[in-house]
């Protein structure tokens, strides 16, 4: 098939969790053509492989039901196609769900779904081979002990959704594809694209990157928020994606938030690396996306580039994990250093039996004369974790009880001791998209196989040294005020590590920024990252830097013991640090 007008993809879901009425608003709101939703994440497949390890019948996004029990018959009414990832482990568990519920409704969707990443059964067969590559962050070997993995998930691409389209599903139900898959899939499936049209796929990957966690793309999450009108109830964003792979990022009209230059570069440089943004179907050029305002709510990217696809995918492994338990305390008024300094101290004491790993992590400021107890706290976090649950449950919450009525004055604690919970692991790796057993299961029960491109080597992108713009750090025709005061944030985690994308509205502003903001500058103003591995690449054309902190969330989201384990506020910290920001540039 091949249209020459543009595809309406809209996202109706950026997390398990997400907007329960979002789907029947946005095939009722106006017109689409095709509805995605993304369900999956790195905690999200841990939390469904916990599940379906207490029933192997489970396994999928059961909330996906809800959400499409009062859309689905204006869905087939309009014809509009569903996309979504909320099959995670189990897709052909969704689908008999989804058929069952179409039934009670009286209602007939063809549905398929798309299968080939869950490599839990062949992992001692690709360890045999030597096909699996060890963890991507440590070097380590994945450990062979029966049981340790949860899951064990490789990335998807696109073209099981375009076949399932093409077989004339209703309704295509992924596993754990790429999030921006599941636009590719309906834009190549409607404008008839071959698997090599490479600036074309990378244009709908950028597309897709920018709608598909929902409502950031209208203005949520995003740091300029007080622009924003309407965020009680944002609506959700839709990609108007043409035959070239050009596209215009939009919402229903009448609904709340914004679509603007600021809330889609938000999206574009969050959880990136470098310039390169690899998916299992194209590589796509962050650097060469070019923004422009086409009118109120409309934003268009152009200029997209693309190459082929790398020879590898990730594979994302969760693990039975240690148990960790945590309890936080609060300190108010007059001392608090020296109040938390010596409850860690009888803590340390008390837990030293259990030789569990014990971390205490200072939160807030007590202010002195503060005009209200609140203000005058500061809280302190105990968490502690072990291979022995024991000693991380009962012992752990019994000491730390204990010292209630013997350490600093004012002491109390928030809420009651919990037991302690398995945290799992998280182990990234690579495999050879040559060897999944990628295939589509179509409306028909016909089940077909999605074989690989030849390998292509990608290059490594090298970051470009920090050009002189003219602007002197420190200089005396500067103020000292906070970064947030001119230049925008979003951040996110990749694994074990954490991305911070900056970025500012002039030309004359970008020119101060890449140049005052070195890797150096920017360990200054995260001192967490001191010790770290930090790259910076250079997003020009989106007046951009994108930071990589290699290890700062310290195994991922499911077991960092982090404070903001996905490192979605340190954009919003960072943006809070006072800088040397030149007059000039105030002024404009």
């Amino acid at each position: 098939m091949s249209r020459q007008s543009p595809v309406r993809v809209a996202n109706a879901s950026g997390f398990l969790g997400d907007r329960a009425r979002a789907l029947r608003e946005m095939v009722e709101g106006g017109h689409v053509d095709v509805v995605t939703g993304d369900y999956l994440a790195e905690v999200t497949m841990l939390i469904l492989g916990k599940q379906q390890a207490k029933d192997p019948s489970a396994g999928y996004a059961a909330a996906f039901l809800a959400h499409l029990e009062p859309a689905l018959a204006t869905v087939l009414t309009k014809g509009i196609k569903v996309v979504v990832n909320a099959g995670g482990l189990n897709p052909a568990g969704l689908a008999k769900a989804v058929q069952a519920l179409a039934e009670r409704l009286g209602l007939a969707p063809r549905v398929a779904t798309v299968q080939g990443d869950d490599l839990r059964g062949r992992l001692p067969a690709l360890f045999e081979a030597g096909e699996l590559l060890a963890n991507l962050e440590t070097g380590e070997p994945l450990p062979r002990e029966a049981g340790f993995v949860r899951t064990a998930n490789a990335y998807l691409g696109a073209w099981g959704i375009v076949r399932a389209l093409e077989a004339g599903a209703d309704i295509v139900i992924c596993p754990r594809v790429t999030d921006a898959s599941l636009v590719v899939g309906a834009a190549a499936f409607w404008h008839g694209w071959s698997r090599d049209a490479w600036d074309c796929l990378a244009g709908a990957v950028a597309a897709g990157h920018v709608i598909e966690c929902g409502t950031q793309a209208t203005g949520g999450n995003y740091s300029s928020f007080q622009e924003i009108l309407g965020l009680e109830h944002p609506g959700f964003p839709l990609a108007e994606i043409h035959a070239d792979g050009s596209s215009v990022i939009t919402k229903h009209a009448g609904t709340g938030g914004q679509v603007s230059i600021g809330t889609v570069t938000a999206q574009l440089v969050y959880e990136v690396e470098s310039t390169r943004y690899l998916n299992p179907d194209v590589v796509t050029h962050l650097d060469t996306i070019a923004l422009s305002e086409e009118g109120p709510d409309r934003v268009a990217l152009r200029g997209t580039r693309g190459s082929p696809p790398p020879e590898t995918t990730k594979v994302a492994i969760t693990t039975r994990g240690p148990f960790r338990n945590e309890m936080t305390l609060v300190a108010v008024g007059l001392d608090v250093d020296a109040k938390l300094a010596l409850f860690e101290r009888a803590a340390r004491a008390a837990l030293a039996r259990t030789k569990a790993q014990v971390e205490f992590q200072r939160i807030g400021t007590a202010n002195v004369d503060a005009a209200s107890q609140d203000e005058a706290s500061a809280f302190l976090r105990v968490v502690a974790t072990s291979e022995n649950e024991a000693a991380v449950g009962r012992i752990f919450s019994s000491a730390l009880v204990e010292l209630g009525l013997a350490s600093y004055p004012g002491l109390f604690m928030l809420g009651a001791p919990g037991p302690a919970v398995e945290v799992g692991g998280y182990w990234p790796a690579k495999i050879s998209q040559s060897l999944l057993e990628h295939s589509v299961t179509l409306p028909d029960g016909t089940t077909e196989p999605i074989g690989a491109l030849e390998p292509v080597p990608v290059p490594v992108p090298v970051p470009v040294p920090v050009p002189d713009s003219g602007y002197e750090y420190g200089a005396p025709d500067t103020q000292r005020l906070p970064l947030g005061t001119l230049v925008d944030a979003r951040s996110g985690d990749k694994g074990s590590d954490a991305n911070v994308g900056l970025w500012v509205r002039s030309d004359e502003a970008f020119a101060w920024l890449r140049s005052a903001l070195t890797v150096d500058r920017f360990r200054e103003l995260l001192p967490e990252a001191r010790d770290l591995r930090v790259e910076r690449y250079e997003l020009a054309n989106l007046r951009a830097l994108n930071f990589v902190v290699r290890g700062l969330l310290r195994g991922g989201a499911v077991a960092t013991t982090r404070f903001d384990r996905q490192a979605k506020a340190l954009g919003e910290y960072l943006r809070s640090r006072i800088v040397d920001i030149p007059r000039t540039l105030l002024l404009r």
